[in-house]
């Protein structure tokens, strides 16, 4: 993992507070090579907290910190709803960006984002994170050097403590504004999924229950179809009290062995005769992640999230032209995939690759952190 190498300062800008804005705008802050610029949000009360004990610089909208701070980069961690219209504001002023996933709520917009960052040589990275922990690593290093043979199926699930009752009505329990299992939670595993086998052919069998939710869903499965025989199932559920925090597992089958990966342990069974990676033998072979993980400069929640902001910012200090990891390209073939789970649970019928441009826009115009009006 990066170890913030930059010999530079990068200008910083964070742009929402919430549970997450407040996480990456705490590791900004400690990292050695930013300087923290600005911090946008729409409640003015919390700004005012923030510029009494901190003493960032406040802004009430994304436009003025651009205008008065001259941020070289930006962190966005608002409502998914927002991400689309606040990344092309900083892409079309040369601000490279690191945005919250799911990186938009339509294909098409984050495919047209992700050719636009590419146009103009920014960086565009998108927070999903597992890429950044050691043992789900691990896993890819295995797939790519084909210690498994030919990988034939995969579970991958993600269950926690999110929804456990009735709520009232936020960002978060809305579909249209990006909230609900399939966006918040699914996205984690699928993003790994298409990480280690790339995007499937198809979808089928997708069902979204609402357990406590009354406008989204809080349980997603689905079966993801490869050529030659591979499939994946999917099941998520956020509603899930057996669970004290979110749990992301992903189990492979091959021909030569089998992987059972979560963020605390990798196990690996290899069968006799297989092509023994270095470190491994026949049998099972066990590693936990801190036998795995390398430092990172300032530990919050965990070294992932230090991690992939200290690659985003080592990479707009070196002067790079794309992501190092978690590009907006390979974040839209996510959203994409979240579009046929969606298309697939609605209508019955598997759902094969459409054109993006067929992508439905959600009706309500946003905010600057989802709050909306009808359109």
């Amino acid at each position: 993992m990066p170890q913030n190498t930059g010999t530079r300062r990068v200008r910083v800008g964070v742009v929402g507070v919430g549970k997450m804005g407040l996480s990456h705008l705490a590791i900004v802050r400690a990292l050695r090579n930013v300087e923290l610029v600005g911090v946008v949000d729409a409640t003015e009360y919390l700004l005012d907290v923030l510029n009494k004990y901190t003493g960032a610089a406040t802004f009430s909208s994304l436009d003025k910190m651009l205008e008065e701070a001259t941020p070289e980069a930006i962190v966005i961690a608002t409502p998914t709803g927002s991400h689309a219209a606040l990344v092309r504001s900083a892409l079309d002023r040369g601000v490279h960006v690191f945005c919250e996933k799911p990186l938009t709520l339509t294909a098409a917009e984050s495919i047209e984002l992700a050719a636009l960052a590419a146009e103009r040589g920014l960086i565009a990275q998108v927070g999903y994170h597992n890429r950044f922990i050691a043992t789900f690593q691990e896993v890819k290093r295995l797939l790519d050097a084909g210690a498994l043979g030919q990988v034939t199926h995969v579970l991958a699930e993600a269950y926690g403590p999110v929804v456990l009752k009735p709520k009232g009505s936020t960002w978060r329990s809305k579909r249209t504004t990006g909230g609900g299992c399939l966006y918040d939670y699914a996205a984690h595993p699928l993003d790994l999924v298409n990480w280690y086998l790339g995007t499937p052919q198809r979808v089928r069998g997708s069902v979204l229950n609402s357990i406590f939710s009354a406008d989204t869903d809080d349980e997603v499965y689905s079966t993801l179809d490869y050529a030659d025989g591979l499939s994946v199932q999917l099941s998520v559920n956020w509603s899930d009290e057996s669970y004290r925090k979110m749990s992301t597992s992903i189990t492979i089958s091959g021909s030569q062995g089998r992987i059972v990966a979560d963020r605390q342990e990798l196990r690996v069974y290899l069968r006799e005769g297989a092509a023994l990676p270095a470190g491994y033998r026949a049998g099972w072979n066990i590693s936990y992640t801190t036998d795995l993980t390398e430092q990172v400069s300032f530990y919050l929640r965990g070294e992932e999230y230090s991690a992939q902001l200290e690659s985003f910012v080592d990479a707009v200090a070196a002067g790079e032209k794309e992501a190092r990891q978690n590009g907006f390209a390979g974040a839209a073939e996510t959203d994409r995939v979240i579009e046929w789970i969606l298309q697939d649970s609605a209508t019955g019928a598997a759902s094969a690759p459409v054109p993006a441009a067929v992508a439905v826009a959600p009706t309500t115009r946003r905010g600057l952190f989802g709050r909306g009006r009808k359109a």
